[in-house]
C-alpha cells in the first residue's frame, strides 16, 4: 500500500471529523508535526480534544488551533508558555486535564499496547488523583497506594519524524523522538509528517525507532524553520 501523500491535506482527507481525539507528538516546538497542524487548522474541525504534552507557545503548535477556538479540551502535562490557553483556561473556555509527564507518556504508550489501565504511585495523595479508583499493592517497605490511570485511545495521531521509508518505518531525530513515538502508536490511524523518505532497505534495522505497521499515511513536510521558544542573547566580549 502506497503511505505517501501529495499533501497534509490530502493524508488527512477522510479521517478529520469534529469532536475527535487526536494525539501528538512534539515537546515544546521540537518535533511538532507543523504542516499537520495547519491542515487541521485549515479543515475548520472543531470540539477537538487534544492530548499533547503541551500546547506549543502563542501561534505556534497547538497554539495555532487555541487561536482559532478548534480545541475544547486539552490533555497536557505542561502549558506554561502560552498566553492564550491560560486566558480560555481561567475563563472557562477551555477544559484542561492536568497529567503528570511520565503518566502521560505511559497512557499513550497503554493505548497503543492495548492496555485499558494500569495503576501508579505518581499523584498519591494530590489534586492528580481525585474522583480515581486507589488501591494498595505490596511494595518493598510495605503496602503503598497506586492510583489507576487509564490508557489512551486517540482517534487520530499526528507525529514528526526525521526519516521514513516508503514502508513507513521511522527514525527520530534525538530528542525530537520525545512523545512523538508513544503518540504514534495510539492512534485508530496514524498520520506522520517526515523531512526524508528513502527507499525501503535503506535504513539500519536497528535504527529503526517506529515499525511501519503503526504508521497509515506520511507526508514530506520539508523545509523547516527551526523555531526558538526563548532567544538569550549577550554582548560578544571584545
Amino acid at each position: 500500500m502506497d503511505k505517501l501523500y501529495p499533501t497534509a491535506a490530502a493524508a488527512l482527507e477522510g479521517v478529520l471529523r469534529n469532536d475527535m481525539l487526536i494525539a501528538s507528538g512534539g515537546f515544546g516546538l521540537c518535533g511538532v508535526p507543523d504542516r499537520l497542524i495547519d491542515a487541521i487548522r485549515d479543515s475548520g474541525v472543531t470540539g477537538l480534544t487534544f492530548c499533547s504534552n503541551n500546547a506549543g507557545i502563542d501561534n505556534e503548535g497547538i497554539g495555532k488551533l487555541l487561536r482559532t477556538r478548534q480545541v475544547r479540551k486539552m490533555i497536557s502535562s505542561y502549558v506554561g508558555e502560552n498566553k492564550e490557553f491560560e486566558r480560555q483556561y481561567l475563563a472557562g473556555e477551555l477544559e484542561v486535564e492536568f497529567c503528570p509527564q511520565g503518566t502521560l507518556a505511559e497512557r499513550m504508550r497503554a493505548g497503543g499496547a492495548g492496555i485499558p489501565g494500569f495503576y501508579t504511585k505518581t499523584g498519591v495523595g494530590t489534586a492528580v488523583a481525585e474522583g480515581k479508583e486507589v488501591k494498595s499493592f505490596a511494595g518493598p517497605n510495605g503496602p503503598e497506594d497506586y492510583i489507576l490511570e487509564h490508557g489512551i485511545f486517540a482517534d487520530l495521531a499526528i507525529v514528526k519524524a526525521w526519516k521514513a521509508d516508503e514502508t513507513g518505518n521511522l527514525v527520530f531525530r534525538k530528542t525530537a523522538r520525545n512523545f512523538n513515538l508513544p503518540a504514534a502508536t495510539c492512534g485508530k490511524v496514524c498520520v506522520v509528517e517526515v523531512e526524508e523518505v528513502v527507499p525501503a532497505g535503506s535504513l539500519d534495522p536497528d535504527c529503526i525507532h517506529l515499525p511501519g505497521v503503526y504508521v497509515q499515511r506520511m507526508i514530506v513536510g520539508a523545509p523547516y524553520d527551526k523555531k526558538i521558544e526563548f532567544r538569550t542573547t549577550r554582548e560578544r566580549v571584545a
